[in-house]
């Protein structure tokens, strides 16, 4: 009796086990589920954050190596003074080498459009982006640059991206300075063609590059073939881009040279004219009419965002290169008209330039005395011929210094280096404007002195 009770609780035990097994066992594998559920979302979330480590570790790797890249807050509109980060300095930073960025006329103009057009396109040029006043710059830009037509875009480098990969494509060649600005680099990219760089501004070595590739001057073609070379070897389509002025060296393409090897071997020539306009040639058109060479160079690319101080870029050539490129050019297809404020602002750029050099005079002016008294104090300005003025620092992390303690002073003026220049090539990019005057730039001067001496810089 005893033992029959003693074995009373298990037998009820079993029972209640057996009975109720199953909904322990779906509640035991529930929670091992949401278990493993929630293991392998904090997994996942690791593994994430472990993918982006190297984020990290390159931002490390640049600021050890004096490389790491410090943006500035302006405060106010661009001038020869300017607020930044809140301390008033003489600005020799930026691109604004005729005033206008903060021109009286640009800016009514602007605010005009916005009452009629209002504050934004909603739309890419193809669809219902373009008004009237983008016709009317682009007629205003065409007579300006002395071609047939342009074709605005959002910006130049833009530009760049539409034109390239709609000229050459896969099994073309484009020729390329090698230290052409980074949108022609990225456009060459898209366009999968053959890249071959030559040495910059050498002429020689561009014309070594082409005969290399094996296209003899005025080649024949094949009857009926397409582009088909008198043999097996089809022709190709050959492209040589170069800038107009260089932005880090401040030197200027040789475009007559260029032109002649290209009219030896058919190939299309271009430039992007970005620090030409405003600067080189009659009232400031380029580096076409610098050389007068109109109806010479194929393609002309141009920006807003310098000299005209806005924001947009350009195509300026012959009208079938315009109609092609309003169905072949990407940017212009599938991103959004730039605002008539924006238009507007550049229409009164442009026609200020048609009507009058003067701020173009006063910018070679001011040009020529600095470089003169950067000079005399002993800093090597490298090959430059333009506003744009590279001194030579060489280590990154000197130069970084270098401008700090520009900054420190009240001067504005800013290091550049990897990957913007080669390695070991650092500098201050100096970059001056008509809305300087001589006492600024004399004030820069004695600050760079005393600064390269303390260096040991000069």
């Amino acid at each position: 009796m005893i033992g029959a009770r003693s074995a009373m609780p298990l037998r009820c035990a079993l029972l209640f086990f057996h009975k109720y097994s199953p909904f322990f066992l779906k509640t035991f594998l529930f929670v091992s589920v949401k278990i493993c559920d929630n293991s392998r979302l904090k997994l996942k979330r690791y593994i994430v954050m472990d993918k982006l480590d190297f984020i990290t570790e390159e931002l490390s790797k640049l600021k050890e190596s004096g490389l790491l890249i410090n943006i500035r807050t302006i405060e106010g509109p661009q001038g020869a003074w300017i607020m930044v980060d809140g301390k008033k300095v003489l600005n020799l930073c930026s691109n604004n080498y005729l005033g206008f960025a903060n021109n009286l006329q640009l800016k009514s103009a602007a605010q005009k459009a916005i009452e009629v057009f209002g504050v934004g396109p909603a739309a890419v040029r193809t669809i219902a982006g373009t008004t009237t006043l983008h016709k009317e710059l682009e007629q205003k830009l065409a007579i300006f640059k002395g071609v047939e037509s342009a074709l605005s875009f959002q910006s130049g480098f833009c530009a760049n991206l539409a034109v390239i990969p709609a000229i050459v494509g896969e099994g073309d060649v484009i020729f390329s300075d090698e230290l052409n600005h980074a949108s022609i680099i990225d456009g060459a990219r898209l366009s999968k063609a053959k890249i071959v760089r030559y040495k910059h501004c050498n002429p020689r070595d561009l014309q070594a590059k082409i005969s290399g590739e094996n296209n003899p001057p005025n080649p024949p073609l094949v009857k009926g073939g397409e582009g088909g070379l008198s043999g097996e070897k089809k022709v190709k389509r050959l492209l040589i881009i170069t800038d107009g002025v260089f932005s880090m060296e401040g030197d200027i393409a040789p475009l007559p040279e260029i032109v002649d090897i290209a009219e030896k071997f058919e190939a299309i020539t271009m430039v992007d004219d970005a620090h030409g306009e405003g600067v080189l040639g009659r009232g400031g058109r380029g580096i076409v009419d610098h050389f007068g060479l109109h109806g010479k160079v194929d393609i002309e690319v141009g920006t807003m965002s310098k000299a005209f101080g806005v924001v947009g870029g350009y195509i300026a050539g012959s009208k079938r290169l315009t109609d092609y490129l309003t169905q072949k050019g990407r940017p212009f297809l599938f991103s959004s008209a730039v605002t008539a404020a924006d238009v507007a602002a550049c229409i009164v750029a442009v026609d200020t330039l048609i009507a009058s050099d003067g701020m173009v005079k006063q910018l070679w002016g001011n040009t020529t005395f600095f470089h003169e008294k950067m000079r005399q104090a002993g800093f090597n300005l490298g090959k430059t011929k333009t506003p744009i003025t590279p001194v030579t620092i060489g280590d990154a992390r000197t130069a970084k210094e270098f401008s700090q303690r520009l900054f420190e002073e009240g001067v504005f003026a800013q290091a550049i280096g990897y990957p913007t220049v080669p390695m070991g090539r650092a500098r201050i990019r100096v970059m001056l404007s008509a809305t300087h005057s001589k006492e600024d730039l004399v004030r820069a001067t004695e600050y760079f002195e005393k600064i390269g001496k303390s260096l040991k810089i000069i």
